[in-house]
């Protein structure tokens, strides 16, 4: 196999691309500067050594904390709830919440071998403990996928959360049954957050 074939295969890998996209990616490159190969093969070798997880929310950053946890304008009494750090930035692009977040790092899926104990639900327990911050959390939104097992980990977070005084919301109007957040347009994502629905 050469290495263009090799470079096609493990492009065709990434999410999205399938192998017509992999071999244009590969020709592009072939065609593209040496310094500009060089950069982009750095930057690659760099990211997972240089990138953490926040030690709040879990969202990835190259700090001990992340930008939007070290902001003081933020509205530390509204905690968005989603499965994964891309989430956050999908949020984050309508701006229209101005709350803080919390990242579970997926979702319940026996079928999966994927439990409670799995994901950072612990975490989000103790961020809303009032011994945690000064700030009373007022508000959750739940904010997973809805999909079967977005709406099982919603479920089971409700589960959790409803014998306190917190207000547990959901995203809600115009996002698609089996859909991700990730494909959703801003406008249907800002009437979501907007439009969110109380679960207890």
């Amino acid at each position: 196999m050469t290495i263009i074939d090799q470079l096609i295969h493990g492009f065709s890998r990434l999410p999205g691309v399938g192998k017509k996209s992999a071999g244009r990616i590969v020709y592009f490159l072939l065609k593209a500067d040496t310094d500009y190969l060089n950069t982009l093969a750095d930057l690659i070798k760099r990211l997972k050594p240089s990138i953490r997880t926040c030690g709040v929310c879990g969202t990835y950053t190259e700090s001990e904390l992340c930008n939007i946890c070290s902001d003081s304008g933020r509205d530390s009494e509204h905690i968005c709830v989603v499965e994964e750090s891309k989430d956050v930035q999908t949020i984050e692009s309508t701006g229209v919440f101005n709350g803080t977040y919390h990242v579970l790092g997926g979702v319940i899926s026996p079928i999966d071998g994927v439990g409670p104990e799995d994901l950072f639900i612990r975490k989000l327990l103790a961020r809303l403990t009032p011994n945690f911050s000064e700030v009373e959390v007022k508000e959750v939104i739940i904010a997973t996928n809805p999909t079967i097992e977005g709406d099982t980990t919603a479920l089971y977070l409700v589960n959790l959360l409803k014998n306190t005084d917190i207000t547990i919301s959901r995203l809600a109007l115009g996002l698609p049954v089996g859909g991700d957040l990730e494909y959703a347009d801003k406008l249907t994502l800002s009437r979501s957050l907007n439009g969110r629905t109380k679960l207890s």
